[in-house]
């Protein structure tokens, strides 16, 4: 949402716009959200009433954030790790035009997908808090 809402902004605004949509992504929970949602409403509408929209449009796929912890939320929120992955898939697989069969493409995909592993040496920050969080939240679920 947040790298959507930026494509509508002029960079000498970027800033500001960033901060401003940073108090909704890390509010407390759902109602502080949507108050600083207001509240960005009230200051950037005059100039880019599209971002605002689109918040409100995509409100109910956001607000499920908001019942995890923000230990859980702060190693969740980024999506940069599936991003490279995927730019990773379509670079290589670009590059195969076909596949004799469905057999040969997972075998590429497995193939990439080992390689990209190899290259994941740093750790997502905060993790041993989320971990905590995550074994709290979903002890049934959590092996130990």
């Amino acid at each position: 949402m947040v790298r959507n809402s930026l494509n509508y902004v002029s960079w000498k605004h970027r800033k500001s716009v960033a901060a401003d949509l940073r108090k909704i992504y890390t509010a407390l929970n759902a109602e502080a959200a949507e108050r600083a949602l207001v509240d960005f409403a009230e200051n950037w509408d005059n100039l880019y009433p599209t971002i605002s929209k689109s918040w409100l449009t995509h409100w109910q796929h956001v607000i499920p954030f908001f019942a995890f912890p923000m230990d859980i939320r702060k190693a969740i929120y980024t999506t940069n790790a599936i991003e490279s992955m995927n730019m990773t898939l379509r670079k290589v697989l670009r590059n195969h035009r076909s596949f004799p069969s469905d057999d040969s493409a997972l075998k590429v995909i497995f193939l990439v997908i080992n390689n990209i592993a190899k290259k994941w040496t740093m750790p997502i920050k905060d993790w041993k808090a989320a971990l905590n969080c995550f074994a709290i939240e979903f002890g049934d679920r959590f092996p130990l």
